[in-house]
C-alpha cells in the first residue's frame, strides 16, 4: 500500500467510526425520568428515559429508555418509586413500579388492576379511583395500592350518585391528601344519553372530604362563587407550606359536555381553604380572567412561597379538554399576574407537558415544551422573574411527563 492509499483508507475508517459515533443515540442517566411518546403515524407506547439534569443536555428515544406496555400512560412519584399507570379505555389498567438503580429504571412490579380515572400518593398508598359516569351505575370503586407490599391492600365503592343528591353524578377530578384526610374535588355530570359530562349545575364547587384509610365521608364543601375545581384527570387543588389549601376553576363546565354549550356564568378563579378550616375562605377570591386579561387556568404546578407556574389559553381557545400553552406566574398571596418571558412563540408551541416538576424551592419549574418542528425542550421557569431558559434537549419524541427518584 503506497503512502497516498494509506491516508485514504485511515481517513475512510475515521470517518466510519465518526459516523457511527455521531449517530449512536446519547445516554443520560440520572435521577430525572422523562416520559417520551415516540413520533409515529399510529398511537405507540411511551418511552421512559433517565436523565442527569433538566437545565442541559440531550435525550433521545432511539435505542434508548424503557418501553411502556400499552398506548396511554400517566404517572407518580411516592416513596421513592415511580408508578406508571395505564389507561385501558375500557380495557383493565396497570400499575407498574419502578425504581432507580445506578441511574437507570429497574422495573419490580406490575400489578393488573382497573382503569382508573384519579390518583395519587395517600400515607404509604397510591389511592386509586375508577369513577362512574353511568347515572343507571353510579358505582364508583376505589382501592389503596399499598407502596411497601406492592399490591391492593383495601378497596371499596362510593355512591355517586347520591353527593350530589340533585339526580346528577358527582365526578371526581382528582384527589389529594390535606392533612390526614383525603379532598376529593368534584364536578357534576348528567351521565346519560349525548350528554353524559353535561351538567345543569355549572356554576359551583364541592369537594368530598374522606377519612382515610376508611374512606368514609366526613363532609361536602360546598361554594357558589366559581365553577367546579380542576379539570377531568387535571388536579386543581394545592396545600401551602403554612396548611393553606387553593383551587383553581377553569370555568369549563357545558350543557352537553362539548365547547359549544358553555353554561357557567362564573370566570376562571381561584379560591382558599385556610389551614384547618373545611369551608371555603369566603374573603378569598381571585378572578383569573380579569387578572390576565381573558385567560383561563388550564393546569398549575406549585413553585413554593405562594407561587405557580399556570398554563391558560385565551378566550378562542378554551375547551373541555383543551390544555393551555400561555405559561405565566401566579401569586396566589399578592394576587399578582405575570406572563414568562423567553419561551417560543404560541404559533411554534405545539403543546405543553401536563405533569412537570418542581423542587418546591420557591425558586424554579420545569416543562416540557413541545414544539411543531417536532422537537422538545424542557424549560427552566424562574417564578421570581417570570423568565424562561432553554434546557434539557428531547430526541424523538413528544414530552408528556416530567418526574424525579433520589
Amino acid at each position: 500500500m503506497n503512502f497516498k492509499n494509506f491516508i485514504f483508507s485511515t481517513l475512510l475508517i475515521a470517518g466510519v467510526i465518526s459516523c457511527k459515533k455521531d449517530n449512536k443515540a446519547p445516554v443520560n442517566y440520572g435521577n430525572f425520568v422523562v416520559a417520551v411518546t415516540p413520533v409515529a403515524a399510529t398511537a405507540v407506547a411511551d418511552y421512559l428515559l433517565t436523565a442527569s439534569s433538566l437545565d442541559t443536555g440531550i435525550i433521545s428515544t432511539k435505542k434508548n429508555g424503557v418501553e411502556q406496555d400499552g398506548t396511554y400512560r400517566y404517572y407518580v412519584t411516592h416513596q421513592n418509586k415511580l408508578f406508571s399507570m395505564l389507561y385501558g379505555q375500557g380495557n383493565p389498567g396497570a400499575v407498574t413500579v419502578y425504581n432507580l438503580e445506578q441511574g437507570n429504571l429497574n422495573k419490580i412490579s406490575n400489578a393488573v388492576t382497573e382503569t382508573v380515572q384519579a390518583f395519587a400518593p395517600v400515607n404509604d398508598d397510591i389511592l386509586l379511583m375508577k369513577i362512574s359516569r353511568n347515572v343507571t351505575n353510579p358505582t364508583t370503586s376505589w382501592y389503596q395500592f399499598n407502596t411497601k407490599s406492592l399490591q391492593i391492600e383495601k378497596q371499596g365503592t362510593i355512591n355517586s350518585l347520591e353527593l350530589n343528591n340533585n339526580g346528577e353524578l358527582a365526578f371526581f377530578s382528582w384527589i389529594k391528601q390535606v392533612g390526614n384526610k383525603v379532598y376529593a374535588p368534584y364536578f357534576s355530570i348528567k351521565g346519560c344519553c349525548s350528554a353524559t359530562f353535561g351538567t345543569a349545575y355549572p356554576d359551583q364547587a364541592w369537594i368530598a372530604v374522606y377519612s382515610y384509610p376508611e374512606m368514609k365521608l366526613e363532609k361536602i364543601i360546598k361554594d357558589d362563587r366559581t365553577s367546579f375545581i380542576g379539570r377531568y384527570f387535571t388536579d386543581g387543588l394545592e396545600e401551602l407550606e403554612n396548611g393553606d389549601v387553593y383551587a383553581f376553576s377553569s370555568n369549563i363546565a357545558s350543557a352537553n359536555g362539548n365547547s359549544a354549550t358553555f353554561n357557567s356564568t362564573k370566570p376562571s378563579s381561584v379560591t382558599r381553604l385556610k389551614a384547618g378550616q373545611t369551608e371555603f375562605d369566603k374573603s378569598y377570591l381571585l378572578d383569573f380572567e380579569a387578572l390576565s386579561g381573558g385567560l383561563n387556568i388550564t393546569n398549575w404546578i406549585y413553585v413554593g412561597n405562594n407561587k405557580f407556574v399556570v398554563l391558560s389559553n385565551t378566550k378562542e381557545k378554551k375547551g373541555a379538554y383543551n390544555t393551555g400553552t400561555i405559561v405565566g406566574i401566579l401569586d396566589v398571596n399578592t394576587k399578582s399576574y405575570q406572563k414568562v418571558t423567553g419561551l417560543p412563540e404560541q404559533a411554534d408551541i405545539k403543546s405543553i407537558s401536563s405533569n412537570n416538576y418542581s423542587a418546591v424551592d420557591g425558586k424554579y419549574g420545569y416543562i416540557g415544551v413541545n414544539l411543531t418542528s417536532g422537537l422538545g425542550y424542557i424549560y427552566r421557569i424562574d417564578v421570581n422573574n417570570a423568565t424562561s431558559t432553554m434546557g434539557l434537549k428531547v430526541d424523538g419524541g413528544t414530552i408528556t411527563a416530567i418526574e424525579y427518584l433520589n
